[in-house]
């Protein structure tokens, strides 16, 4: 059996290895990356490239993510999504300028103040379902009339957002139009962009994302690659010195391929959607057996993360088997927990649980 051989072997021996003999739907990471990932990564493990992105497989994954955005962007490789959203958002805003986001932002609850670090002020608006609309945002520029206030000069989304909803175009189009009307940039966090964009309710496309936004990034990490995210900047007036940025920050890596390799095979072919869609259609399948029990969710389900709301006496039966996370008390009797579907998840574990909740 040659090393190759032996990689797949193993692949398949933990593919449905359970974390504390519980399935997991604590998120969409849990597993490695697909077989075609490991395979590429081992196939151009002893080819000798150049560095800091300018290996031929981060060239060829441009080549591919480019065909698909219809224009002419600068894109850069890098491990994970806070770094993504830290390099973005720190290279775009000068010292006295703020960041508009949703309060459920990722940036906002669960990247540790890494905005703040960088000298950057979050403002955010509360929405129910996660989005922001030119309504939301509209009052937090009312309150920057003068110099003694942050002035907000850009505007973070998630696609899909923190609660799994996803932005449809004409939202989206509304969005970038009331940004350019007041001279804000539109930076998209697409960690979970893959699901958004295979959603049954989306119509957007990445060329779509890339007329639209100034500047956002493809995730990798939560859509079948073992790590990296891909930065796409439109705007030609953030593309200046972008690469400064990305050394000073330790986010330019030496072994660039190894990013670039992954992105290359995730786009050579669908790939990219392909794992998406399987990931949302393993949630669909959870989310229509809990919408036929009565079971109503914190946010309508349209992507791989849904949110339901059950029973205290439900959820202690559920949570002997599986692994999720409880999200919020609701009242004395009722919690809403997260289950998060993957492009690895498996559909015999998916239909074991719909077969406990109708039982």
């Amino acid at each position: 059996m040659n090393f190759n051989q032996n990689i797949l072997s193993l692949i398949r021996l933990f593919s449905i290895k359970k974390i504390d003999n519980l399935y997991s739907f604590k998120n969409d990471y849990s597993e490695g990356c697909h077989p075609r990932i490991l395979e590429a990564l081992v196939h151009a493990n002893h080819d000798q490239q150049e560095g800091y992105g300018d290996d031929d497989y981060s060239n060829l994954a441009r080549k591919h993510i480019l065909s698909h955005l219809k224009c002419d962007a600068a894109i850069h490789f890098v491990s994970g999504g806070t770094q993504a959203n830290t390099l973005v958002i720190a290279a775009t805003l000068r010292p006295h300028e703020s960041v508009i986001a949703a309060e459920t932002g990722h940036i906002n609850v669960h990247e540790a103040g890494a905005i703040e670090a960088t000298g950057h002020k979050i403002e955010y608006a509360i929405t129910p379902d996660g989005k922001l609309s030119p309504e939301l945002i509209a009052p937090l520029l009312v309150k920057a009339e003068d110099h003694h206030l942050v002035k907000p000069k850009l505007v973070y989304i998630s696609n899909s957002t923190e609660l799994g909803t996803v932005y449809n175009l004409a939202e989206l189009e509304a969005l970038s139009h009331f940004c350019h009307q007041h001279n804000l940039f539109l930076f998209c966090d697409g960690a979970r962009l893959g699901a958004a964009l295979t959603s049954t309710q989306s119509n957007l496309t990445l060329a779509d994302m890339a007329r639209l936004c100034d500047v956002f990034y493809i995730g990798g990490t939560k859509n079948g690659a073992l790590v990296g995210e891909a930065i796409v900047i439109v705007n030609e007036a953030l593309k200046t010195d972008f690469l400064f940025h990305l050394k000073q920050r330790g986010a330019l890596i030496s072994k660039s391929r190894v990013l670039g390799v992954q992105f290359a095979e995730l786009f050579r072919d669908n790939l990219y959607f392909e794992l998406a869609s399987h990931a949302n259609t393993m949630s669909m399948k959870m989310a229509e057996a809990l919408k036929q029990k009565g079971f109503d969710f914190v946010a309508p389900p349209a992507s791989n993360q849904i949110f339901p709301i059950l029973p205290n006496e439900l959820i202690a039966r559920l949570e002997k088997h599986y692994g999720f996370y409880h999200w919020k008390k609701f009242d004395d009797n009722h919690f809403s927990i997260r289950l998060v579907t993957s492009w690895a998840t498996d559909e015999k574990m998916v239909n074991e649980f719909v077969s406990m909740l109708q039982g």
